[in-house]
């Protein structure tokens, strides 16, 4: 039961939990602020500080990242360190405000110093990225909520959505015409389920619409192995992508049949060397921690097996058990294999993986992710993955296009984003595509001239 007083003076605010929990919290009002509701975040903080602290008492447990809620905790050490504060100051600064622990503190503080070096050569506020939506995969793995939709049974719809898709990238490389395109990232579903003539048709496509004079990095998530062929991984090299994803996700095979992914940890290894004979010298392979029936030594074998490979880079994923993902619908069926202590086994990743010669460059949260944890990537020096930095840290608009795609413009002057949507559902996406034209030419319209000025 909470009970909330607001008078002239202060908020008095009481929690009362069960009968043996009791607390009543005062929280006064500064005389030179005349409207609560203006400084509704410093009320907020402190009333979460105190929920927390309360909830800590009566669970007897403590969260990793404190009362912090958001999916970018590295962004408050990045602020700070960017308006010249020093490292005790953050550390305390989180510790204090947020009630983060020391390792989270230290892991946000070491994010953003790479964050930090790898953005001071690039002139992001001058430029912009874009983002490529393929909204379609192999199978649907037992934990994915993203917009995916198998190949094989919408595979009458590919053609549409790439006509589509099409219009779509004609026109939205007419939107911005004073900044230099920094980055471009092709991600779904898994591009590669497209065939080799629909994905180099997709690159082409971009490629002769947008300016590449600029660009620092061309990614294409190759994802999964059982979607890649060596003509695939051939023409991303010849068409200049220069950063793929190999996502194995976990090299324990009994695994990757309970997850639904139809393919061997063999051939995730060929994948592998047939990328790098093509060409391709940066890539990054995706682990998840805490999927099910995996205890610690699983996740030993497959971080023994990736490093052996030695790829660029290595993301960490904690599971997050999505609303939409089959493993929530049909969670009874697997609620004896969900693992235990997992925050023991994030901590053993990450420390294995710098053990080993990578570094942590790139760090998010996720709703509903397991022990309230965190995804991490992880790279050798210099081949760290830009657009991942631009999109988590939001310091770069974002031209979102395809199924599901959210466009972000970042208004520097004002401090703000504003966000650009296109409906979720490859069939609406293909009937409406008018429709997301329309709603990114209706916002340019309202912003006027100023448009390009701004974002």
């Amino acid at each position: 039961i909470l009970s909330l007083v607001i008078s002239d003076e202060n908020i008095s605010i009481e929690f009362n939990y069960i009968k043996d929990y009791k607390r009543n919290v005062i929280i006064t009002l500064d005389n030179n602020k005349l409207e609560p509701l203006e400084y509704k975040s410093e009320y907020r903080n402190i009333l979460k500080k105190e929920m927390y602290s309360l909830f800590c008492e009566v669970t007897g447990r403590e969260l990793p990242w404190g009362t912090l809620t958001g999916i970018r905790p590295t962004k408050i050490a990045l602020n700070l360190l960017n308006e010249g504060y020093d490292d005790e100051y953050i550390r305390t600064y989180m510790k204090d405000v947020y009630f983060c622990s020391d390792k989270k503190i230290n892991i946000a503080l070491s994010v953003a110093k790479k964050e930090c070096k790898v953005l001071k050569d690039i002139d992001y506020t001058n430029g912009y990225s874009v983002y490529i939506g393929i909204p379609f995969c192999p199978t649907t793995c037992l934990y994915c909520s993203f917009t995916s939709y198998s190949a094989e049974k919408y595979s009458d719809y590919i053609e549409r959505y790439l006509d589509a898709l099409f219009q779509e990238i004609e026109y939205a490389s007419t939107m911005i015409t004073k900044k230099k395109l920094t980055t471009v990232y092709i991600g779904g579903g898994t591009p590669t389920t497209l065939n080799e003539n629909q994905l180099e048709r997709l690159i082409d496509k971009v490629k002769n619409c947008f300016d590449f004079t600029h660009v620092k990095e061309f990614t294409v998530e190759a994802g999964r192995p059982d979607s890649i062929t060596y003509d695939k991984l051939a023409i991303l090299k010849e068409k200049g992508v220069t950063r793929i994803s190999i996502n194995p996700q976990t090299m324990n095979q009994k695994t990757l049949d309970v997850i639904g992914r139809k393919h061997t940890v063999d051939s995730i290894k060929e994948v592998y060397f047939m990328a790098r004979k093509a060409g391709h010298d940066n890539i990054n392979m995706d682990i998840i921690v805490g999927l099910p029936g995996e205890k610690i030594d699983d996740v030993k074998y497959t971080l023994e097996e990736i490093n052996e490979l030695r790829p660029d880079n290595i993301t960490i994923h904690t599971l997050a058990i999505k609303r939409a993902a089959y493993l929530n619908i049909y969670k009874d069926r697997y609620q004896d294999m969900m693992p235990e202590h997992v925050e023991d086994i994030v901590d053993y990743s990450q420390q294995y993986v710098c053990n080993n010669g990578y570094e942590p460059y790139y760090l998010y949260r996720q709703k509903n992710v397991t022990d309230n944890l965190e995804n991490i990537g992880c790279s050798i020096e210099g081949k760290e993955g830009i657009y991942n930095i631009l999109i988590m840290e939001e310091v770069q608009t974002i031209l979102a296009l395809g199924a599901g795609a959210v466009c972000k413009f970042v208004d520097y002057n004002n401090n703000r984003i504003e966000r650009v949507d296109n409906v979720k559902s490859v069939k609406d996406y293909i009937d409406r595509i008018g429709d997301m034209i329309q709603k990114k030419q209706k916002f340019v319209h309202d912003k006027g001239a100023s448009f390009n000025e701004i974002f």
